[in-house]
């Protein structure tokens, strides 16, 4: 896949935004799980890039925190996230980003509905990647709280499963004005870069 300049420029601005949305609420913990804003950033990177270079903004920003730039939530980083229950989220980002970039590109002129099949879609992803990553690892790896169980950790994802169905919601409402304005202008077509 060769690269345009606003290719470069839009993956680079995307990843940045999983940072800062995996911090702006950096001091909410619910459980073991921080508040971010990144499934939406995630599910905008897969509708307004495609499939492909959504994913690779997502890649980009998984690889800058492993090789230890603190841009994972709480302003962490570095290869121990491996091991961090909350691993299996950020995992999820690339995938929900490619599947929803190419729900959207499989339709000509995709309509309201189609991006909000796309992004729920995402979303969805997200969390039953995330929360079983997450019941796993702190059945193998880290120190499971007491009293733990699997409906534990659901329990633990209602709050921020209800802050994302909001902000997906909200984002479904503007991803096709952006989506199309885009289209028209400039020549970051999600549909082609695909091809």
């Amino acid at each position: 896949m060769k690269f345009k300049p606003i290719d470069i420029v839009s993956v680079a601005l995307f990843a940045a935004l999983m940072g800062i949305g995996a911090n702006i609420a950096a001091f909410l913990v619910i459980g073991g799980v921080p508040i971010t804003f990144q499934p939406v950033i995630a599910i905008l990177a897969g509708a307004i890039l495609g499939s492909r270079l959504g994913a690779f903004s997502m890649i980009i920003y998984m690889f800058i925190g492993l090789i230890g730039m603190p841009v994972f939530a709480e302003f962490s980083g570095g290869f121990r996230a491996l091991v961090s229950p909350t691993f299996g989220f950020i995992l999820s980002f690339i995938i929900m980003a490619f599947v929803t970039g190419k729900i959207i590109e499989k339709r000509q002129n995709p309509k309201l509905h189609h991006f909000f099949i796309a992004s729920f879609t995402g979303l969805i992803i997200n969390y039953i990647m995330g929360t079983n990553y997450m019941y796993y690892a702190y059945q193998w790896i880290a120190d499971a709280p007491e009293g733990f169980s699997y409906t534990m950790v659901w329990t633990w994802m209602a709050l921020p499963l209800v802050k994302d169905i909001i902000f997906t919601i909200l984002a479904v409402t503007a991803i096709p004005k952006i989506y199309h304005l885009l289209q028209r202008q400039t020549s970051l077509n999600p549909s082609k870069r695909a091809a």
